[in-house]
């Protein structure tokens, strides 16, 4: 019956020839009338066209795509054209479609509707949510395909595979060396350019940014700002607090190559590596014998002292 379209007013969109095609934003589908009202409108050609005829009314001259109202094809279409008609009234930010405009304001308002359950940290997006439980849960989805290297975010799996691409993304404006990763441009210091160094009031170290000068003065100060939300605990550096929380979320991303066994931290994966390699870097100077740790060096110390 043709009444059956008043059932929903975001009518799914069609394509009776590739297939099912993703829906444009809800703000942009209009409310839909009567097929009395679509039998009278110019955009058919046949005014006796049924209700199953609408789903090839519209078709997209680019792409191809086919939409059941014109309204649909009109909103998609600004994906070609790169209209952006919707303009964020605080800081003039333009979007193509509504609900992006809506999703961007909540920047502003500072609304996160979508809560962590366990950390309670807020988010404006449901996507970024489902992001941030990774930390807790210890999901990697995304994998890369030559080296196994597992990731949360897609977009770390991207500059990964660009270390085996051989790429490089950023640079030094000084020396011009490049890097894949933004930590490694920040912890580079520029020998060329060393009257530019930094110096620590406290002990003289030298660092090439401020930022590096600021993240070592708390080694000094004391100063701990990064906080567990889940219990509590206090770090100097965000990398540490990440450490740490692999405790809680029990993610384990380093994995022995022989054997299997998984390690939270890359420093404990290489002592472990030592048992398959037989590698024993740490030699007792008194009777030349070797350990794998150097704690258990230590320890075997306390003997030669014990002999005196």
């Amino acid at each position: 019956q043709c009444s059956q379209l008043h059932h929903s007013q975001t009518e799914v969109v069609r394509d009776s020839v590739r297939g099912p095609v993703p829906e444009p934003s809800p703000d942009h589908l209009p409310v839909l009338q009567p097929c009395t009202d679509y039998r009278t409108s110019s955009d058919h050609e046949d005014s006796s066209l049924g209700c199953n005829d609408l789903k090839k009314s519209f078709s997209c001259s680019e792409c191809g795509k086919i939409f059941a109202y014109k309204a649909q094809l009109e909103s998609h279409m600004r994906a070609h054209t790169g209209e952006r008609p919707f303009r964020c009234s605080v800081c003039k930010k333009c979007f193509s479609w509504r609900g992006r405009l809506q999703k961007h304001m909540k920047i502003h308002t500072g609304e996160k509707p979508f809560s962590c359950s366990v950390c309670g940290k807020g988010f404006i997006e449901s996507g970024n949510l489902k992001v941030h439980m990774r930390i807790h849960t210890g999901e990697r989805p995304f994998s890369c395909s030559i080296c196994g290297k597992r990731y949360a975010q897609r977009g770390n799996l991207k500059q990964h595979m660009m270390i085996h691409r051989g790429e490089t993304m950023l640079s030094c404006s000084t020396c011009d060396k490049h890097f894949t990763w933004l930590y490694q441009i920040n912890n580079h210091k520029c020998v060329q350019n060393s009257d530019t160094f930094l110096d620590c009031s406290e002990c003289g170290k030298k660092f090439a940014y401020e930022g590096q000068l600021n993240a070592h003065m708390r080694s000094h100060t004391g100063e701990r700002p990064f906080r567990c939300m889940l219990c509590r605990k206090t770090f100097s550096w965000k990398r540490c607090l990440q450490k740490h929380m692999r405790i809680h979320t029990g993610e384990k991303p380093y994995t022995c190559t022989v054997c299997g066994k998984t390690f939270n931290e890359s420093g404990n994966l290489k002592v472990h590596m030592r048992i398959h390699t037989g590698e024993k870097p740490f030699s007792c100077s008194v009777c030349g014998k070797k350990y794998t740790q150097k704690g258990t060096l230590i320890k075997h110390l306390e003997v030669h002292r014990e002999e005196k």
